[in-house]
């Protein structure tokens, strides 16, 4: 049984840089595809990032494509997002969420394929 837990998010300006981790255990990040997702206030959660369980396949929304980076630790078993040039948009609930049936190259982008998630942390961005 795969476990959650988010760190790193916090207040920053609009343009300013947080990373996001994602800690792992019960299974290595390298056996899942890991993905990361947001929940704005009154909104549906959305797709972020994902990562394949090789680490080959990396999707992006289009709205952070060359701002956002999602990357893996195999040692560490934890998975990371890279977020530059943040904007006010960017804010909202991260959480980043496990796939074990994605075991390879593939990520889905579908909440509803995404079994384990974590509790959340909080990205606040200002204008």
């Amino acid at each position: 049984q795969v476990q959650l837990v988010e760190s790193g998010g916090g207040s920053v300006q609009a343009g300013g840089s947080l990373r996001l981790s994602c800690a792992a255990s019960g299974r290595t990040v390298s056996t899942f595809a890991l993905g990361w997702f947001r929940q704005a206030a009154g909104k549906e959660r959305e797709f972020v990032a994902g990562i394949s369980g090789d680490g080959r396949n990396t999707p992006y929304a289009d709205s952070v494509k060359g701002r956002f980076t999602i990357s893996k630790d195999v040692a560490k078993n934890a998975v990371y997002l890279q977020m530059n040039s943040l904007k006010p948009e960017d804010t909202g609930v991260y959480y980043c969420a496990a796939d074990p049936m994605r075991i390879t190259t593939s990520v889905s982008g579908q909440p509803r394929d995404y079994d384990t998630w974590g509790q959340g942390t909080q990205v606040t961005v200002s204008s």
